[in-house]
């Protein structure tokens, strides 16, 4: 049996936060040190697919650095066969279970790097997990960092979801966005500058991306940086829709609305972008409603929204508990999509339909 020269922990680490960027579904368990040395393990024991050798947990909680130093192909596939101990141990011998559910079960194998036997019961020991051979080729030690990079990308294309792989265009977008102003177009055709920065994105994908999706015929009413700075107050528009915005009014990141043919067919859209903190609380639900009742708008003619670069990100888990019932969600990283914060107080529908055709 062949086994050829591996990298080192450190090294693998870098590259798995290389070959998963911040959108990747599930990265935390694909990027943390324990992934590291499963990736390790695997290597070092020959474990890719079609070579019918497999890993276990054990492998990687009985593997130190005594024995990561033993590169000759014998001791290697001893340590495969055997799994004995030698030096301290990386992993307690009960780390089993991350290792397996996290690593393995919740980030690896649903995302297209690791393979595994299914003829096996699962309440048995035997080995049975194995690196996919594209995935366990970009960790060969003689990529320059240019070759890398490309295998990479074409990895992802080709093993991540169509959806995941918009969840990190997003996110790349957004962090390689530098230090220029963010132009964003309004539904009109209109441009205006934002500063730089998370909450601007949001805005912009908001306009670009939310509005033409989800509104018939958008229009942009009240869009704002920060609560301080005006880019855009149709006055006009607010006039004739009879609506109080008053900007010493603690008002929304924006306000657009759908301008139905008709008066019933209207919709005012109260939209917070939460970069990093002030979503659409029931609280802020309820202030921002008086707008739209004051100027004779009925509830059914009013919606609230909460825009996110991402569900993955630490903003949206640090709000999601706080959102307000019948309010929406809705993720720059996923503009097809939209949550919606259903109270079930306005009708008495059972689950089965929401699903039905």
């Amino acid at each position: 049996m062949k086994i050829d020269p591996i990298l080192d922990r450190k090294s693998i680490l870098e590259r798995l936060k290389l070959i998963f960027p911040e959108g990747t579904p599930d990265r935390d368990k694909c990027i943390r040190d324990a992934t590291a040395a499963t990736v390790f393990s695997m290597l070092y024991i020959g474990a890719v697919e079609g070579s019918n050798l497999w890993l276990g947990p054990v492998h990687v909680v009985r593997m130190s650095d005594k024995q990561a130093l033993k590169q000759d192909q014998r001791s290697r596939a001893g340590f495969g066969i055997n799994r004995r101990l030698v030096g301290k141990r990386w992993y307690a011998e009960n780390s089993r279970e991350q290792i397996r559910d996290e690593v393995l079960r919740q980030g690896l194998i649903p995302n297209g790097a690791v393979v595994y036997r299914s003829d096996l019961p699962t309440t048995s020991s035997k080995p049975r997990y194995a690196l996919k051979t594209s995935f366990a080729d970009l960790f060969d030690a003689t990529l320059d960092d240019s070759t890398f990079a490309a295998k990479a990308r074409a990895w992802r294309d080709s093993n991540l979801s169509a959806a995941a792989l918009a969840r990190i265009s997003a996110r790349m977008r957004s962090a390689s966005a530098g230090s220029q102003a963010t132009m964003v177009r309004l539904p009109s055709g209109e441009t205006k500058l934002m500063a730089v920065g998370p909450s601007s994105e949001i805005c912009r994908a908001v306009l670009e991306e939310f509005a033409p999706r989800f509104l018939a015929n958008p229009a942009v009413l009240w869009l704002s940086e920060s609560r301080q700075h005006v880019i855009e107050h149709d006055a006009r528009l607010v006039a004739k829709l009879r609506l109080q915005i008053d900007p010493s009014r603690n008002l929304p990141d924006l306000i657009l609305a759908d301008l139905g043919e008709t008066q019933e067919k209207f919709l005012l859209v109260f939209v917070e972008a939460v970069a990093t903190d002030g979503p659409m609380t029931e609280k802020r639900r309820a202030d921002l409603a008086t707008i739209a009742t004051e100027a004779g708008y009925r509830d059914h003619q009013v919606s609230f929204v909460t825009a996110y670069l991402d569900r993955d990100r630490a903003e949206f888990k640090k709000t999601v508990a706080s959102l307000a019932w019948q309010s929406f969600a809705w993720f720059a990283s996923e503009p097809s999509h939209i949550l919606f914060l259903h109270s079930g107080e306005r009708s008495k529908k059972r689950l089965r339909d929401f699903v039905a055709p």
